[in-house]
């Protein structure tokens, strides 16, 4: 016994006298995993954040929503908006403090996404240990659907870093029930539930898992969770933590009521089995996953298959089924809930509105594929997974194919138009161009106006006799293809009144396909009949 003891004693003495370097030693494998995945993450997010252009939801933020006034974006946001009120205000702050330039608006989700990482490492450990948590990270951090969303200037980045947030005081609550876990839970939630409606349905499983925990168990022989004591003060805690949440979804309501599902009409019109064959391909390539083709989505399901095969072969540790159980259930009431609304006529599932639940999948499929039996094989699978989100990641910063519409460079297109011209676009199309071309207002129905240039512009699949001049007196000028954006120019030597019918009527795609609108310059507002 004392020829043991004497090594372990010199060797905490060596430790006290060189206290500082040994703790900085460390600390610095302990943590440089998780300081190289947030960095991964920065430079996957900051790197390109202003380098492809606004799509028509982030256009529609600030030529509609944003104004000069915090009232006027809030009334804006009840008469235009489907989403609660949390990240406008934010964005408003933003705008006021850094424009409304492409990474100014785009920053707030980019830093969002970039403080999920952390959060993600977090949720990992405290489910079940470093393995996960490393796991966790690294899927979050390069995965293509949440970097897409990271750089989007829209509420769904916020909403990730918020419902991950509730998702990790949910955990450690759980573990420990304490009044401060418990209030950092509710704040969180009701964070969650400020930034996007969808939070609801991871909300209830996690709310779930809290009041069954706090129960008394129903006979003396059964055998209690950890996390599930006899402390009598736990019901009324997890009461109360419950209740602020609560209060704010009513809260929330008469705001859903009196946004009345703006800009949700095409929901309805995409075909419901469409949208749910359209989930995985989200959350397996990404975004733009349907360009990348079905041979790219089977080879990364392959890879997840595998992990989860193999670890579930070589069983989990008891912690290790719970903590799976736990994110199991929170991604499944994130996903199926939706889905089983909208199968019931309750119908605002998109795809885009379950990105939330990407996070605790992640942990999922961490958990299972680097439970402790799987040894380095699991890690390797784990490893390789995330190598494969990577390079979708990087392949979406390369392909403008994979990229949003570029109406910036439409844009700079048409900014060679003479005053006197209207522009025939598509929907999506309309609100970018009112952002890149100011000012350009939709010509109203029954009007008519004179002009000396037509430019339409759209996407495959296009009108029969798109290339056909639209009024008398114009002619075939020329077409250009701007990465799968087409425009369609005809020119007059004379001006020509044309209505806003016959200029709808000529939108180059088929109005089944997208709703034309006709954009004409402010200044031509006196010539309109």
């Amino acid at each position: 016994m004392r020829s043991s003891a004497l090594p372990a004693t010199a060797a905490r003495g060596r430790r006290r006298a060189t206290g500082t370097r040994t703790v900085g030693a460390s600390i610095a494998p302990r943590w440089w995993p998780l300081l190289a995945l947030t960095a991964l993450a920065a430079v996957l997010r900051l790197g390109t954040l202003g380098s492809q252009s606004f799509w028509y939801d982030e256009a529609f933020t600030p030529v509609h929503v944003l104004h000069g006034s915090l009232g006027a974006t809030l009334h804006a946001l009840v008469h235009t908006e489907n989403t609660p009120p949390l990240w406008y205000v934010l964005e408003w702050g933003v705008s006021r403090a850094l424009g409304t330039g492409a990474v100014a608006l785009r920053l707030l989700s980019a830093l969002a996404g970039i403080a999920t990482v952390p959060v993600a490492w977090a949720i990992g450990a405290e489910l079940t240990g470093r393995r996960a948590a490393l796991a966790t990270a690294a899927f979050v951090a390069v995965n293509p659907l949440l970097v897409w969303y990271s750089q989007e200037a829209r509420a769904y980045g916020l909403f990730v870093l918020m419902a991950s947030l509730a998702l990790l005081c949910f955990v450690r609550a759980l573990r420990r029930p304490s009044g401060r876990r418990l209030a950092a839970f509710a704040v969180s939630a009701s964070l969650a539930l400020l930034t996007h409606y969808f939070a609801v349905f991871l909300l209830i499983a996690m709310v779930g898992w809290l009041v069954w925990s706090a129960l008394p168990k129903a006979s003396p022989g059964e055998l209690q969770p950890r996390e599930r004591t006899q402390n009598p003060k736990n019901l009324p805690r997890v009461a109360c933590a419950v209740a602020l949440p609560v209060i704010v979804g009513l809260a929330l309501i008469p705001l859903i009521l009196a946004q009345g599902g703006h800009g949700t009409q095409w929901i309805g019109a995409w075909a419901l089995q469409s949208r749910l064959e359209a989930i995985p391909q989200y959350f397996l390539t990404g975004y733009m996953g349907a360009a990348l083709g079905h041979g790219v989505e089977l080879l990364v399901l392959v890879v997840i298959l595998a992990g989860f095969v193999y670890g579930l072969w070589r069983t989990l540790y008891a912690r290790e089924e719970r903590g799976a159980l736990i994110a199991l259930t929170v991604a499944a009431a994130g996903t199926l809930v939706p889905i089983a609304l909208a199968v019931l006529g309750a119908d605002y599932l998109a795809p885009r509105n379950l990105v939330a639940a990407m996070v605790p999948l992640s942990a999922l499929l961490a958990i299972v594929t680097c439970a402790q039996r799987t040894g380095r094989a699991g890690m390797t699978l784990a490893g390789l997974l995330a190598l494969a989100f990577l390079a979708l990641t990087v392949d979406v910063d390369l392909s403008p194919r994979l990229q949003r519409g570029d109406w910036a460079g439409v844009a700079r297109l048409l900014r060679s138009a003479p005053p006197a011209h209207a522009i025939v676009t598509v929907e999506l199309g309309a609100a970018p161009l009112e952002y890149y071309l100011p000012p350009l207002r939709n010509m109203t129905r029954s009007s008519s106006v004179t002009v000396t240039e037509i430019d339409e512009t759209g996407y495959a699949p296009l009108r029969s006799g798109a290339g056909n001049p639209p009024a008398p007196g114009f002619s075939f000028s020329e077409r250009r293809d701007i990465h799968g954006l087409l425009v369609y120019r005809f020119t007059s030597p004379a001006p020509v009144t044309i209505s806003e019918q016959t200029l709808r009527r000529q939108a180059i795609t088929p109005a089944t396909v997208a709703h034309p609108e006709v954009l004409v310059p402010v200044s031509t507002a006196g010539k309109d009949n």
